[in-house]
């Protein structure tokens, strides 16, 4: 058999496999969080967030709602160096992200069964 019909009949089994996969795996919740950022994003987003009496007034003073911040967490860049993540009993992480052409700042503590968004911080640049 040529490598030409060897490579047709490769590409063919290929392409009615992604179609497969895409058949049964449209709709579902499925996900590919491997890197440390990914895994401690959807990590917090699977706990209650909880938000300090702190956090509430400064969404007053500017007008953001909890959504915005929920959406800040779920997008946003956590920088390690930054954060405590060996703190015991709680590791507490700085999530980084851009709103309305505006740099925020969350300091997120990580407990087992909720997530506690301590400070946020709207950065001038």
């Amino acid at each position: 058999m040529k490598f030409i019909h060897r490579l047709g009949y490769y590409l063919g089994g290929f392409s009615i496999g992604l179609i497969v996969l895409a058949f049964f795996l449209s709709g579902k919740k499925t996900s590919c969080s491997y890197g440390p950022e990914a895994r401690v994003i959807k990590n917090i987003n699977s706990k209650k967030i909880v938000y300090s009496s702190e956090v509430y007034s400064i969404l007053n003073i500017n007008s953001l709602d909890t959504a915005k911040v929920n959406s800040i967490i779920k997008h946003g860049d956590i920088n390690f160096s930054k954060s405590e993540t060996q703190k015991k009993p709680c590791a507490i992480y700085y999530l980084e992200n851009v709103l309305n052409s505006k740099n925020i700042a969350l300091t997120i503590e990580n407990c087992d069964s909720i997530a506690t968004v301590k400070t946020l911080k709207i950065l001038k640049e």
